[in-house]
C-alpha cells in the first residue's frame, strides 16, 4: 500500500530533523587569549559553551557540573577568535574550471560544492554569503547535517539580463523562444530576466525557495563573455522591481557593479549593498556613504602566479582594467568611512580558492591586522544580519565571542593581531575549529 503524500512529508520531516539534532553537550575552553571580534584589546579567560551557544565568559575559573558531562579543553594560552566570515563566495563554481561548470549536471556540481564547502570550514570560515550559483540545496544539506560546511547565506540564482554578467550561455543560444529556460536556469543556478515584470518574478522565485538576500548583476564582469566592463545592466525600474520584492520579504538586494553609473543606478532604486566597485569615482563613493549603503570589496590585485584567462583575451584585458582600480576603491572606502565588507569571490579556480586565508592576509595593503580581523568577523556579520527575518541563524550572535553568540570559534597557534599571516596556513596554525558548538578539528596537544 502506498503512503499518502502527507504521511511521506511527515516521515521526511521527522527523519531530517533527527539528522540535524545533536545531543546537548557542554564544552569548556580554558586558558585562552580571547579576541571577541570587536575590540582590539584581548582578554585572558575561559569560555563555556552549552549546546551551540556561548553562555559564559570569565577571567576566573568556570565551575562545571560533576557529572562529567562537560568536555574540558585546555587552550594552553593560545589565541581564541570568532570563526571567519567570507561575504562573497560561489560554492558551486569556486573550484570548478569554467568549461566543466558549464557542462556538468547540477547533481555533480552539488557534490563538488559539498567538498568545497568542507574545505572552507577547515580553513576556518564558519559562515559565508553565497552570491549566486544555486547553493540553496547545499545550504539546507549543511544545516541538516548531511554535509560538512559553513553556515550559508544563499542568494539562490544570480539574476542577470540577457548578455549580462550572469549569461554564460553559448553564442548559439539566442534568439531564445519566449518562456524557454536553459539547463542552468531550470536548476536555479542562473535566472535570466529582462524587463521589470520578469525581474520581479525571478526575484520572488528566489525568495520562495529560501534565499536570504537577492543578487542582481548591475554591470559588466570579468569572467562573462558578452559584456564589456563599462556596460550598465538593468534599468532603475528593473532594480526597483527586485528591491520591492526583497523589501516585502524583509531582506535586501546586493549587486555586482564596477562603474559609477551602474552603482548610482542601483542605489537610486534602493539597493543596499554594492559588491566590487573597483572603478568607482569620488562622487560615487560619497553617494555610497551618504545613503548608508554597504560596500563589499574584494582585494582583487593582478598578483596571482596563474590567471584563468589567456593573455590577450577579452577576459584578461577586463581583469587587468578592473584590478587596477582596487587601490583607489579601498582608499575611497576609508576616506568616506563607508561600511566595508570583505570577501573573496573566487570563480572557476580551485588553486585560488585554497588561498582564502591569503586573500584575507593581503588586506594589510590597506588595513591593520585588527581592522582586518574585525572586518572578517563582526563587521561581515553585521552585513549578513541585513537579511532580517529571512536570516536562518537568529538564535545567536555571529562573528563575535560574547555571551549569547554562536559557538563558531578558532584557536590559533600564535597571535594574528601581531602576525596576520598566520591565517594563510590554517592547516598548521588553526589548532581547533568549532562551528555551531561542534568541534571539526582539534590538534591541541593533550
Amino acid at each position: 500500500m502506498k503512503l499518502s503524500h502527507s504521511i511521506f512529508v511527515l516521515l521526511f520531516f521527522v527523519y531530517t530533523n533527527s539528522i540535524a539534532q545533536v545531543k546537548p553537550t557542554k564544552i569548556l575552553i580554558n586558558n585562552v587569549e580571547i579576541f571577541n571580534g570587536k575590540d582590539k584589546k584581548t582578554t585572558k579567560g575561559n569560555v563555556l559553551i552549552e549546546n551551540n551557544i556561548i553562555t559564559k565568559i570569565s577571567t576566573n575559573g568556570i565551575i562545571t557540573d560533576k557529572s562529567g558531562a562537560t568536555q574540558i579543553i585546555d587552550g594552553q594560552g593560545k589565541f581564541l577568535m570568532p570563526g571567519l566570515i567570507d561575504a562573497h563566495v560561489h560554492l558551486l563554481f569556486e573550484s570548478v574550471p569554467q568549461m566543466q561548470a558549464m557542462m556538468s549536471d547540477f547533481a555533480m556540481l552539488n557534490l563538488m560544492a559539498a567538498k568545497a564547502s568542507e574545505k572552507q570550514l577547515m580553513r576556518g570560515f564558519t559562515t559565508v554569503r553565497d552570491l549566486g550559483g544555486g547553493s540553496l540545496t547545499l545550504a539546507k544539506a549543511i544545516d541538516m547535517g548531511l554535509v560538512t560546511g559553513p553556515r550559508v547565506y544563499s542568494s539562490g540564482a544570480f539574476i542577470s539580463q540577457t548578455g549580462g554578467h550572469g549569461d554564460f550561455g553559448l553564442p548559439t543560444d539566442v534568439p531564445r523562444k519566449i518562456g524557454e529556460l536553459s539547463y542552468v536556469e531550470r536548476n536555479g543556478m542562473v535566472a535570466i530576466a529582462d524587463g521589470a515584470e520578469n525581474v520581479l518574478m525571478r526575484t520572488r522565485e528566489q525568495l520562495r525557495q529560501g534565499a536570504t538576500q537577492i543578487k542582481l548583476m548591475a554591470g559588466g564582469g570579468v569572467s562573462s563573455d558578452y559584456d564589456p566592463l563599462d556596460v550598465t545592466q538593468y534599468t532603475e525600474a528593473e532594480f526597483k522591481a527586485a528591491v520591492s520584492a526583497a523589501e516585502n520579504w524583509g531582506t535586501y538586494v546586493a549587486v555586482h557593479a564596477y562603474t559609477p553609473l551602474a552603482i548610482k543606478t542601483a542605489i537610486a532604486a534602493g539597493v543596499k549593498c554594492i559588491d566590487h566597485g573597483q572603478l568607482a569615482d569620488e562622487a560615487t563613493a560619497k553617494l555610497i556613504a551618504e545613503k548608508g549603503v554597504w560596500w563589499s570589496l574584494q582585494p582583487f590585485l593582478d598578483d596571482e602566479e596563474v590567471t584563468p584567462f589567456p593573455e590577450g583575451s577579452k577576459n584578461r584585458i577586463k581583469q587587468i582594467e578592473m584590478t587596477a582600480g582596487t587601490d583607489k576603491a579601498y582608499a575611497l572606502a576609508k576616506k568616506y568611512n563607508i561600511k566595508t565588507a570583505w570577501g573573496t569571490d573566487v570563480l572557476f579556480d580551485a588553486k585560488l580558492a585554497s588561498k582564502q586565508g591569503k586573500q584575507l592576509a593581503k588586506m594589510t595593503r590597506w588595513y591593520t591586522p585588527f581592522e582586518i580581523l574585525k572586518m572578517a568577523t563582526s563587521t561581515n556579520a553585521e552585513l549578513l544580519r541585513m537579511a532580517g527575518k529571512r536570516d536562518p541563524y537568529q538564535k545567536g550572535k555571529l562573528g563575535e565571542i560574547t555571551e549569547g553568540a554562536y559557538a563558531d570559534l578558532i584557536v590559533v597557534d600564535g597571535n594574528p593581531l601581531e602576525n596576520i599571516k598566520l591565517v594563510e596556513d590554517p592547516e598548521n596554525n588553526f589548532v581547533l575549529i568549532m562551528k555551531d558548538g561542534m568541534i571539526y578539528k582539534n590538534i591541541l596537544k593533550k
